[in-house]
């Protein structure tokens, strides 16, 4: 057998994870990668209830899906990544907590731990996601900006420089 093909949930985390299920299997989908976002895959829920994992297992099942991986994208962004204010649009409120880069940081990173864990008892081997990076920003501009920082920036530039061109 080939290569199962499945479907990441995160994009449609606004949507109950059994109405995607039933969608992705009426697709043609042979599994879901759950994304930890939604109710599709709640890592504190699956750590602290026993039979949170076996629901989850069981919805997939009748179905006809499987599981292989969770998504773990938007908290992991927060693992390396240079935090501020974009984060807390992507981070549950848990995370972002206090909005101190180094603490949404190291909650993120515990977090991240804790999916593999929910994961293992889920009976999933691999977790998904971002790590973040002190240098994305450098690169590429994610999580999205929003306007306001823009605003904000194009007012700095005109508070500095129109004295200067005033001259």
């Amino acid at each position: 057998m080939g290569r199962p093909v499945t479907l990441f949930t995160g994009q449609w985390a606004d949507m109950p994870l059994e109405n995607l299920a039933r969608k992705a299997s009426e697709f043609g989908y042979q599994g879901l990668e759950l994304a930890c976002w939604g109710d599709h895959f709640e890592v504190d829920k699956a750590i602290a209830d026993e039979s949170y994992c076996s629901t989850k297992r069981d919805l997939l099942e009748q179905h006809d899906l499987m599981v292989h991986a969770i998504s773990c994208h938007l908290v992991g962004q927060a693992v390396c990544d240079r935090v501020d204010e974009r984060h807390k649009a992507i981070l549950p409120p848990y995370i972002w907590g206090d909005g101190d880069p180094e603490s949404v940081s190291q909650r993120a990173a515990e977090e991240v731990m804790q999916t593999a864990r929910a994961a293992k008892k889920l009976g999933v081997s691999v977790v998904n996601g971002f790590t973040g990076s002190s240098i994305w920003h450098l690169l590429y501009s994610f999580p999205p900006v929003p306007e306001s920082m823009i605003d904000d920036g194009f007012k700095d530039f005109a508070d500095r420089w129109n004295p200067i061109l005033d001259v």
